[in-house]
């Protein structure tokens, strides 16, 4: 799929104020040449691939700076065309001046995304792999790190092009039936389709039951922090995160509005949300904090529910759990107050599966309440080089390929013509393409490229 571009690009591959070191990168036909026009040192026009130069870069008689070049020569490049990298002084003025002065030599600068866009273009990887690229750059976890990384190395790709590559072999022994229509010849055993079509599934729906794993690796998890007042709660979110985020106070209803904070645990971003305490109030301003904290429930993906041990009951601490299993999302009963505890409060805690029992203000077995939070998530189904699917749109085509393999199965049991079966086949075909990028259009190629950021 090597694409034919006639024009140099440019941008600052790295964020400004990050460090002393800025780089520069440009690529095109003309890179090597458009750099060589404003560098003082060696000739780079008569340079190596892959080797590091240093010099000055001058507009006219003006240095702007002192520079190292780094040449990539085409294919050999992350663009597959001529690629040139200037490591420069991170100053905002002087990042400013250098591309303004290759920009004067007739380069333009870069869309969000086109580097990466150039080189899946150019065949350097598949569609899912330069997604992968914007996954790698945002990931903020060990977890959605190493989820990045082996997409970028296309361990997704490798299956998903592994389940067409089968697909096509039938679609081709059926697309050659039509073409002997009038003799009545089966080339496609359709026992054998069935058994593959099967085998198909399971696969498919492995990846597509992957996606709710996926999307709390790539994403985090909102938690929320519920209970009634003065349980705890910002408490916790302040012992968790380690900082007086949170005001805390002995009057009921201090927390008013949602305060919420990210915080790594195990290799996953948690965002946890301390919200208003749960209860009946003639206070409005309070009120409207009770409301949005059920409405934040109703979002989360956790919810920690905390009891204060030391004033709950136990018939409010059934009335609650009865609530929250109503709810059906995954609640995690966190008894708080260990060392003002009612005894028959906190055996009743204790007697509630996976419940934990804490002190926040003393920060006591809070661990066992970060092992627990990574249980409910199921973190321990994901292993170092899963293929485990994080994309959205990955998901959404995986779900159209089940759909029209299940069509496949359908016509496979009513005996409908091959001709119809062919047309099921090739629409599942196209939405696993869509995926690798084997079938595009511009549309969504910009949709894909332009949420990247300028410089990638």
């Amino acid at each position: 799929m090597q694409q034919e571009f006639n024009d140099t690009i440019v941008a600052l591959s790295t964020p400004q104020g990050v460090g002393a070191i800025a780089v520069i990168r440009l690529s095109g036909p003309e890179a090597i040449h458009t750099a060589n026009s404003i560098f003082h040192g060696k000739d780079l026009t008569r340079q190596a691939s892959h080797t590091i130069h240093f010099g000055t870069l001058r507009e006219g008689d003006r240095v702007i700076d002192e520079v190292l070049v780094s040449l990539f020569r085409a294919p050999r490049s992350f663009t597959k065309e001529d690629v040139v990298e200037i490591s420069c002084h991170g100053s905002p003025y002087i990042v400013k001046e250098i591309i303004k002065a290759l920009l004067h030599q007739g380069a333009r600068l870069a869309k969000p995304g086109e580097f990466t866009q150039r080189a899946f273009l150019n065949g350097q990887f598949d569609l899912a792999q330069a997604e992968a690229v914007a996954d790698l750059i945002n990931s903020d976890s060990a977890a959605s790190h190493e989820a990045a990384i082996n997409q970028m190395r296309g361990g997704f790709s490798a299956q998903i092009k592994q389940l067409r590559e089968e697909l096509i072999h039938f679609a081709s022994m059926i697309e050659l039936e039509l073409d002997f229509g009038e003799e009545d010849v089966e080339f496609a055993d359709r026992a054998d389709l069935k058994k593959l079509i099967d085998d198909l599934l399971k696969v498919i729906n492995a990846l597509i039951s992957s996606f709710d794993l996926g999307n709390v690796i790539k994403n985090g998890v909102p938690t929320v922090i519920a209970g009634k007042p003065n349980a705890g709660k910002s408490t916790l979110l302040n012992a968790l995160l380690n900082e007086e985020k949170a005001i805390v106070s002995d009057i009921a209803g201090t927390t008013r509005d949602f305060i919420e904070d990210e915080i790594n645990i195990g290799g996953v971003t948690f965002r946890f949300i301390d919200t208003a305490g749960l209860r009946d109030t003639t206070d409005k301003i309070e009120a409207i904090g009770v409301e949005r904290t059920q409405e934040q429930m109703k979002k989360a993906s956790l919810i920690i529910y905390l009891i204060d041990l030391s004033a709950d009951t136990v018939v409010e601490l059934h009335r609650d759990i009865n609530k929250l299993e109503n709810m059906g999302i995954p609640f995690i009963v966190v008894g708080n107050k260990t060392d003002q505890a009612q005894e028959e409060l906190r055996h009743q805690v204790e007697s509630i599966q996976g419940s934990v029992l804490i002190s926040a203000d003393k920060k006591e077995n809070l661990e066992a309440l970060k092992d627990r939070v990574l249980e409910v998530v199921h973190l321990d189904n994901f292993k170092t080089g899963d293929t485990i699917v994080t994309n959205l749109r990955h998901h959404d085509n995986l779900l159209k390929t089940r759909n029209a393999l299940k069509d496949v199965l359908n016509g496979l049991e009513g005996n409908i013509t091959g001709d119809f079966l062919a047309m099921d086949i090739r629409q599942a075909l196209h939405y696993l393409g869509e995926i690798t990028g084997e079938i595009t259009t511009d549309d969504l190629l910009q949709n894909i490229f332009s949420k990247f950021c300028i410089g990638k």
